[in-house]
């Protein structure tokens, strides 16, 4: 039998499989083969040739050293993120579907691991900044010979190799596992922007990550009203539907029951949060969570992660452009789980439960609404299980379903965000305690 059967275009009517579609993965094998042709091929070879390009223009404005360095624990390393995504593709792929497999370098199965105890050995996360060694050179030419692998891989794709059923069987997992790891790439290039920001904000000169271009203006974008719409009470279904790709933990679609309440129509943006940091909104004990409370004592806090006092009582942020003039009417970022609790508290609101906040993004799309491209938004739902979930088998099991414990759902995308990365029932999750995403505030307000 072949090493490596089929393959289809994903971009192509949206059938695609997912990880927990075994119960019809024979349907879709089937629209999958009836597909394939040369210009498919061609097409999915595109797609990834582009992905993986994507993610060199994210570190093209760098140096090599910026890309050696880790700004905190929770951050990797620029270098570290190609190389990770390079291994991905190696140890879930390559490994398995190239006749003749063997590694570019044995011990990068180690170091460029993250979590997949299934895997075998890691290199502790905290550490990753000490990695001099591979260059990032040396990493450039592990993602060079693993992208010519799996192009290969690509292009060896003949609709006539997908006639047995173990074929199927092979095929299925092989577009599963590659959508995957695209949409993996995808995150770490939003994780990229991050870290980078982070690492140049903690930098004295400030550096800006690229030049401000001649065509991008910051003025202050023009003020959109608050409005609160009202959602009536009643079963919703949430989850993913359809059969494009998603992850495990956007499956099952189910029901849950929401009370009535109001959305606001937008973010809260940085002149409503100046007016809560003003009012002593981070001196007040009685607005903050109790563990939130102790945590912004810990790292005397006193503003949201960017932001800098400047001279006449102004205020400052800053960006991948370095530092610039707050801009009152832009969305407030870069805040933590518990920072956007107290806030809502503060203005008399709360933050929306994820389901709340699905329901209310499918009916009130539209231009102004900023539920998706500006900022990821805090939900008060605790990342749980949906009602029947169940990880894939495997290491790629690991990928979601461990770290449903301590953490907090958010929706929607970012400007960082691979702009066909994002959709309605999308699940990001970090920490409380977590600032350096581009995270912001949509406020609820119940009946």
């Amino acid at each position: 039998m072949p090493a490596l059967v089929i393959a289809q275009d994903a971009t192509a009517q949206q059938v695609e499989p997912s990880l927990d579609t075994a119960a019809t993965i024979d349907a879709v094998i089937d629209a999958a083969v009836q597909q394939v042709n040369h210009r498919s091929r061609e097409r999915l070879g595109d797609r990834y040739r582009r992905l993986r390009r994507q993610s060199l223009l994210i570190a093209e404005p760098l140096s090599a050293e910026d890309c050696c360095v880790q700004a905190m624990p929770e951050a990797s390393p620029v270098k570290w993120h190609l190389a990770h995504t390079t291994w991905f593709f190696e140890t879930f792929l390559l490994e398995r579907f190239q006749s003749g497999f063997t590694p570019f370098h044995p011990q990068f199965r180690m170091l460029f691991n993250s979590y997949y105890e299934g895997v075998g050995e890691k290199f502790p996360r905290p550490q990753r900044g000490l990695l001099t060694r591979p260059s990032l050179a040396e990493v450039l030419a592990y993602r060079d010979e693993v992208d010519g692998r799996m192009l290969l891989l690509i292009d060896a794709l003949d609709s006539g190799r997908a006639e047995a059923e173990e074929d199927h069987a092979q095929l299925a997992d092989f577009l599963a596992l590659l959508e995957l790891g695209m949409q993996h790439e995808q995150q770490h290039q939003e994780l990229m922007f991050t870290d980078i920001k982070i690492l140049l904000s903690m930098n004295p000169l400030q550096p800006a990550y690229q030049p401000l271009p001649m065509s991008v203006c910051l003025g202050d974008p023009v003020e959109l009203p608050l409005q609160w719409h009202r959602i009536q009470a009643g079963v919703v279904e949430i989850g993913h539907a359809g059969s494009g790709f998603c992850f495990d933990n956007e499956r099952p679609r189910h029901r849950q029951f929401v009370e009535a309440y109001q959305c606001a129509s937008r973010l809260v943006n940085n002149a409503e949060y100046l007016a809560f940091v003003e009012a002593g909104g981070y001196e007040d004990a009685a607005l903050w969570l109790s563990e939130g409370w102790e945590w912004k004592q810990q790292l005397s806090l006193a503003h949201p992660l960017y932001w800098r006092p400047a001279a006449d009582n102004q205020w400052q942020e800053f960006t991948e452009y370095g530092m610039q003039p707050l801009q009152p009417h832009r969305a407030a970022q870069h805040l933590s789980y518990y920072e956007a609790d107290a806030y809502a508290r503060w203005a008399g609101a709360r933050l929306l439960t994820e389901a709340e906040w699905e329901h209310a993004a499918a009916h009130l799309q539209g231009q102004g609404r900023e539920f998706f491209g500006v900022a990821w938004q805090w939900t008060s739902s605790s990342y749980a299980p949906y009602p029947g979930f169940v990880a894939a088998p495997g290491a790629v099991g690991e990928y979601n379903g461990k770290f449903m414990v301590n953490q907090y759902v958010l929706r929607g995308s970012s400007s960082a965000t691979p702009l066909n990365h994002a959709r309605l029932s999308y699940r990001n999750f970090f920490p409380a305690t977590a600032r350096w995403q581009v995270s912001g505030i949509r406020l609820a307000r119940q009946l």
